[in-house]
């Protein structure tokens, strides 16, 4: 059996995972705003050129899998804390090539 001070060592781990968790879902849903700003953007310059924004996609792409990392870790399914606590995500599937024109 573990001592007083283990049981509230452990209470205190929990704690500071929850705040870290808020802190993370408050991140998550800047995240959400960015990405249909950059979908209502892709679109709009689509409209325009007829042909998709290249950083524009390969920047939706990495907020994608950071979201993911976020979303990982809210939900107890990885303890590593995201992006600015580790390192940037990795993309997790480079974006498809794109068409030429799209008519």
């Amino acid at each position: 059996m573990g001592t007083i001070k283990d049981y509230f060592m452990q209470r205190k781990n929990i704690a500071i995972r929850l705040l870290y968790t808020i802190l993370f879902l408050i991140v998550l849903e800047l995240l959400k705003i960015v990405v249909q700003l950059t979908v209502l953007f892709q679109f709009v310059y689509l409209l325009i050129t007829r042909s998709s924004n290249e950083p524009v996609r390969n920047f939706g792409n990495k907020v994608v899998a950071f979201a993911y990392r976020v979303m990982r870790y809210v939900t107890l399914n990885e303890n590593t804390k995201p992006f600015p606590f580790a390192p940037f995500p990795e993309e997790i599937e480079p974006p498809e090539k794109p068409e030429e024109k799209i008519s």
